[in-house]
């Protein structure tokens, strides 16, 4: 009960920042790259175990980026756009754009057979493997002449990940999260949206989980942070958990967690701020788990930051991970009487 886990990216250290940016200046050879991402992985799998963590990831550190830097580069059929802004603060509007003049396609899959093959040998724990989901990577890319809207470029990519998904299992993944946190920032379709899910998994013979934010480039959202629209369709997923960030919040919209849990999945809570340099203490996460269990029983609840932790620093990242384990187990102990 309150298995700890985290949603997939994990904190870059310096370190890594300056590979990444030899990486892309092409100043790193094929063997020097492969060092660095093997390094990188190794480093989050061990930060996670030190953690205590029930299950992790490989950190996403292979993919240099959400998806965009690493799983457009394996697609056929697209053309770079410039950013619509260059300069002043960070945004969403400086990053990068294309559009699909032809069918895209992805002849060498996008890469996750190989990062969770790597990942599996590298840690005994449960793994789980994140993958961005068809509307979210159908975000960047501007439809074109072959495309009538974002919908059909995300059914196309439904497609595509459908097939990397039941090669990963194939490989040995039990447990498969898709990411959307384009779903609670578009929230017009939630009907369409669940049928562009269950599409995506069909066929996939894993745990599914659906992890549902509201962005964090630049670790900053990007919509108006309300659930409730989806509600109850996004319910007819075809997933086992539905993770929804509410430590940000201050738990607003709690009461959700027992929707999820009455239509018999698995309500994973996000009790650790990613998009704030607060470092929670272990009581601070056990009162958040607290209110939590007051909609959802302990064995339908499960425990992560809000987000991925890619827009956090290192120490941040591993001070969290640390209190939101501890804050679990406080709250085991209670519910135990030990």
């Amino acid at each position: 009960m309150l298995q700890t886990t985290v949603i997939g990216s994990y904190a870059w250290p310096s370190w890594f920042i300056t590979a990444v940016q030899a990486i892309k200046d092409r100043r790193y050879g094929p063997k020097d790259v492969e060092e660095a991402l093997n390094d990188a992985v190794e480093m989050a799998i061990r930060d996670q175990e030190e953690a205590g963590l029930d299950v992790i990831s490989d950190g996403e550190m292979r993919r240099l980026g959400f998806f965009t830097a690493d799983f457009y580069g394996r697609l056929r059929g697209l053309a770079e756009l410039p950013p619509l802004r260059r300069l002043g603060p960070g945004g969403h509007d400086q990053r990068e754009r294309y559009e699909a003049p032809e069918r895209i396609e992805a002849p060498d899959g996008l890469g996750i057979v190989a990062e969770y093959s790597y990942a599996r040998g590298r840690t005994k724990l449960p793994l789980k493997v994140p993958c961005p989901g068809p509307y979210t990577l159908a975000g960047r890319i501007m439809p074109g002449k072959h495309y009538q809207d974002r919908m059909a470029v995300a059914r196309e990519f439904a497609r595509i990940i459908n097939r990397e998904l039941k090669a990963v299992t194939a490989a040995g993944a039990a447990f498969i999260q898709l990411d959307e946190p384009s779903y609670a920032v578009h929230k017009h379709s939630p009907k369409a949206f669940v049928e562009l899910f269950n599409s995506t998994v069909e066929g996939v013979s894993a745990r599914i989980g659906l992890h549902l934010c509201f962005g964090n480039y630049i670790g900053r959202p990007v919509a108006h942070r309300v659930y409730a629209p989806l509600f109850p369709h996004i319910l007819d997923v075809e997933a086992d958990e539905i993770h929804l960030e509410m430590a940000n919040r201050e738990m607003a919209e709690v009461h959700l967690l027992g929707e999820i849990a009455r239509a018999g999945k698995t309500a994973a809570v996000g009790v650790i701020d990613v998009k704030n340099y607060f470092i929670e203490t272990p009581q601070i996460v056990a009162d958040r788990i607290s209110v939590a269990l007051r909609y959802a029983r302990p064995d339908q609840l499960a425990v992560a930051p809000d987000c991925g932790l890619s827009q956090t620093a290192r120490w941040a990242a591993r001070r969290k991970l640390h209190a939101m384990v501890e804050g679990a187990r406080l709250v085991r102990n209670e519910l135990t009487g030990h």
